[in-house]
């Protein structure tokens, strides 16, 4: 199992990494909130500090939200009833306040995981097939129809495609494309994001509700 640990305190991760290395699991281990987000794409599970140098481990978790289901424990200091609230409305699906033991951390962990994991096994309805004028998206089945006709679309178009859909009404931030189609929101995949908006308003014309949202993104519908 890859377990991110996203924590500034050299210590308390050194710590981490070594619990989890001792039952096998292989974790990686980022001081820096932006560059767990590169990460965020390969991990079962994350483990984050609230307590981040370049950014709050709240904006971390808000951003993570928006484009994953993977599990987060948060690890912090922070330990009022105040902040146990705003961790798990901000999606967090456990909260400890160090310090905590290795076994209670182990268990949690693995509670999680396995939640996780059942949750996965569920059967899930069918995608839904989505309609923008003219065209029609199976995103089940990834194949975009104009008119009845098919339209031919790369993977990552698709990918792309498929998470505007995902979110059809609101404003996405480019950070948010691009850490849920490339995984990373790397400033240079920005470029990246702006050739595939095009390719994509070139093949579906104006049956494609795509606008621009100045200085922050793109919005669906």
């Amino acid at each position: 199992m890859r377990i991110l640990v996203v924590e500034d305190d050299p210590s308390v991760a050194e710590a981490l990494v070594d619990a989890f290395q001792d039952v096998g699991w292989t974790p990686t281990h980022c001081s820096r909130g932006d560059d767990g987000l590169h990460q965020i794409a390969g991990a079962d599970l994350v483990v984050l500090d609230l307590g981040l140098p370049d950014m709050d481990g709240l904006d971390f978790l808000r951003t993570v939200r928006r484009v994953s289901t993977v599990p987060v424990l948060v690890l912090t200091a922070r330990d009022s009833d105040g902040s146990v609230v705003l961790g798990l409305r901000a999606g967090a699906d456990d909260y400890l306040v160090k310090p905590v033991g290795r076994a209670v951390l182990l268990a949690r962990v693995h509670a999680l995981v396995r939640r996780s994991r059942m949750a996965s096994a569920e059967p899930r309805p069918a995608e839904r097939v989505v309609t923008l004028g003219e065209l029609s998206v199976d995103v089940a089945a990834r194949t975009v129809h104009r008119g009845g006709s098919p339209v031919s679309v790369t993977a990552t178009e698709f990918d792309l495609l498929a998470a505007l859909i995902a979110r059809t009404g609101e404003a996405v931030s480019r950070d948010e494309l691009l850490l849920q189609v490339w995984g990373t929101p790397a400033v240079g995949k920005s470029r990246s994001l702006d050739f595939f908006v095009t390719a994509l308003r070139s093949k579906l014309g104006r049956d494609l509700p795509l606008q621009t949202v100045r200085g922050y993104g793109f919005r669906l519908g």
